[in-house]
């Protein structure tokens, strides 16, 4: 402490007068602070011009080049995308053409062949339908002779039970056969 007083002291001594308030204010030192700004300026602005402002820029436009790449990548894919869609598109509606086609061929072909086994079988119940009613008419006929041969003989037995004369068969069949003539 004694060094500051003896410093005040030989200020004061030499006749000035203390100096008060902020040293970079003080007007005599204005040329010095200039000097220094100036220097402090032209390093800061040589190192950011040659340093920082193009590793700035270079991240800047690195930055710049991944987005536009990024975009010009997207952009490709959306319209690959758009183009693989177009195709899908294109080849669903090609398969419900080919569908629609092969199910119209497959309605057509079994409509022909429906047709066909109905038209085999309407000719199989023909022909069945034709051995059936000959079968019924040979029956018939069968039945009638047999018809008229039991006509006969009943005719026959009640002749004889009637009147007691016998009858032949071949007499009973001949009498049925001219009464069926005349009535």
């Amino acid at each position: 402490m004694a060094d500051n007083t003896q410093l005040t002291q030989g200020t004061v001594a030499n006749g000035e007068a203390p100096k008060s308030g902020l040293p970079q204010m003080d007007t005599t030192t204005f040329p010095g602070q200039i000097f220094w700004l100036v220097v402090t300026f032209a390093f800061l602005f040589i190192v950011m011009s040659r340093v920082a402002i193009p590793r700035v820029g270079g991240a800047i436009g690195a930055r710049r080049g991944r987005i536009e790449g990024d975009l010009g990548t997207a952009e490709s894919l959306r319209k690959d995308a758009a183009n693989t869609l177009a195709g899908y598109e294109t080849a669903l509606t090609a398969a419900r053409s080919r569908a629609l086609q092969v199910a119209d061929e497959n309605r057509k072909r079994i409509v022909a062949e429906i047709e066909r086994m109905k038209a085999q079988a309407d000719q199989v119940a023909q022909g069945a339908t034709a051995d059936a009613e000959k079968r019924i008419a040979d029956e018939r006929a069968k039945a009638a002779v047999s018809m008229k041969a039991a006509a006969a003989e009943a005719a026959a037995d009640i002749v004889e039970r009637l009147i007691g004369e016998k009858v032949s068969t071949a007499d009973a069949e001949r009498a049925l056969d001219s009464g069926r003539t005349r009535g």
